[in-house]
C-alpha cells in the first residue's frame, strides 16, 4: 500500500508492506539525503518511518474511543548502517514492528530495521491512550492540496530551513519549521516521524562542526513527545552539542512550537568509524 503524495510518509515514498494483525512492515527508498548543515549524508528520514509502522500495533489495541498519542521514540543503528546505506541504494529499508508486553495507560511497540535482508537497526516506540468520546478514535481531516511535483531535498521535504547554522564549535544549530499541510498528522500538528527527523539533523549536525573530522555518525536517538508541534510562528528545532571527543559525541535537541512552548526533546549519542 502506498500513500499520496500530499501526506508525511507518502512525501518520503513509504509503503506498507504488511498491516497486522500480529506484525506490520513498511520500506522507506534509500535516497541521497543529506543534513542541510553538514551536506554529510543523513539517517533522519528513519524516524518517518519508524514513527510510522511502529506507532501501528499500538495504535491496533487500543481501547474503543480512544486517541494514540506517542510519547516516546528511540532509534538505535548498528555500527555500520550509515556505510551500508550510503553505499548500497538499490534496496530499500525495510521496518517490521510488533507489540510488546501487555498494554496498560500505555502500549509499547518494538521495530526491527533492515536493508536487504542485513540488520541496521532497532526501534521502540510508547504511545499512551487518551479518551476521545464516542465514535471513531482517529477521524481523519481534511485532505490537504496534493503537490504535483515532490522536492528531493530532505529540508524542503521536511519543510524546514536553517534559521542559525552554528558553525563554530558549541554553536547551536537550528532549523525553522515552516507550516505545511502535507507534513502534519490529521490533528493538525507536526507528524510524530517529521519531528524526529528534524531533531536528528541539529543534533548531527551540532556534533559535526570541523570538517577537517572524520564525522560522527549517528548511533542512536531518544526523543520524549512532551506537547504537539504545529508549524509556523516560533516553531523550530534547536541542536547543541554536549561533548564531541576523539570517538564519540553526544547532543541534545529541543523542538519549541510555534507559541515558543518546549513540544520535544531528545538525545543522540554518535561514534566516529
Amino acid at each position: 500500500m502506498s500513500y499520496p503524495l500530499n501526506t508525511p510518509v507518502g512525501r518520503f515514498g513509504i509503503r506498507d508492506v504488511d498491516q497486522g494483525p500480529t506484525t506490520y512492515s513498511a520500506t522507506l527508498p534509500v535516497a541521497a539525503w543529506r543534513n542541510p548543515f553538514t551536506g554529510a549524508p543523513s539517517l533522519a528520514a528513519v524516524g518517518v518511518l519508524v514513527d510510522h509502522i511502529a506507532g501501528y500495533p499500538n495504535h491496533a489495541r487500543r481501547p474503543d474511543g480512544h486517541w494514540t498519542v506517542t510519547s516516546e521514540l528511540a532509534i538505535e543503528f548498528c555500527p555500520d548502517a550509515q556505510h551500508t546505506l550510503t553505499t548500497d541504494d538499490a534496496a530499500p529499508i525495510m521496518a517490521t514492528s510488533r507489540t510488546l508486553g501487555v498494554p496498560t495507560g500505555t502500549s509499547l511497540s518494538v521495530c526491527d530495521l533492515t536493508h536487504g535482508g542485513r540488520p541496521i537497526g532497532h526501534a521502540t516506540i510508547r504511545s499512551f491512550y487518551i479518551g476521545a468520546g464516542s465514535g471513531n478514535a482517529n477521524p481523519p481531516g481534511p485532505e490537504p492540496e496534493s503537490d504535483s511535483i515532490l522536492p528531493t531535498d530532505l529540508s524542503d521535504l521536511l519543510a524546514v530551513e536553517v534559521a542559525e547554522p552554528g558553525g563554530a564549535a558549541g554553536g547551536a544549530r537550528v532549523l525553522r519549521q515552516h507550516p505545511h499541510p502535507a507534513i502534519n498528522n490529521h490533528l493538525g500538528a507536526v507528524h510524530g516521524g517529521i519531528v524526529a527527523a528534524g531533531l536528528e539533523l541539529v543534533a548531527a549536525a551540532a556534533l559535526n562542526t570541523d570538517p577537517a573530522q572524520r564525522p560522527l555518525h549517528t548511533a542512536s536517538l531518544r526523543i520524549n513527545y512532551l506537547r504537539r508541534l504545529v508549524g509556523g510562528g516560533q516553531a523550530h528545532y534547536r541542536g547543541t552539542a554536549l561533548h564531541a571527543g576523539r570517538s564519540s559525541g553526544v547532543a541534545e535537541a529541543q523542538g519549541i512550537d510555534a507559541d515558543g512552548r518546549l513540544a520535544l526533546t531528545a538525545r543522540l549519542t554518535a561514534y566516529r568509524d
